[in-house]
């Protein structure tokens, strides 16, 4: 079994990576539009597995583990590039929603 990584050390590995077998980081809107189209492979494989598309050719063979993986790789590019630690900003996101939608959920009809 893989050893488990944190966020901090996911951005060092990718870091040490990149300068070692990818030569230099694309620059960050290049990364962004890869970003986005990563995305898009993902949500095609959720669309098609959860929705109501369609499998084409060879997609059911595609692993959405891999799909996510590859989002959370150019991901963590892009928080390398622009300094920012995803573990620092995660801890204050969850700070944010719990402040924010402390009752929100609980509250709405919607999801009862």
């Amino acid at each position: 079994m893989p050893q488990e990584i944190t966020l901090n050390q996911a951005q060092q590995q990718v870091d040490e990576w990149i300068k070692a077998i990818g030569v230099r980081y694309f620059n960050e809107l290049t990364n962004l539009g890869i970003l986005v189209e990563e995305v898009g492979e993902l949500s095609r494989l959720m669309v098609r597995k959860f929705g109501e598309q369609s499998f084409k050719n060879n997609e059911a063979e595609k692993d959405l583990g891999d799909e996510m993986a590859d989002v959370l790789w150019v991901l963590i590019c892009l928080a390398n590039q622009t300094d920012v630690n995803l573990t620092d900003a995660l801890q204050k996101n969850f700070e944010k929603k719990t402040t924010r939608d402390r009752t929100r959920h609980v509250e709405n009809d919607k999801l009862k």
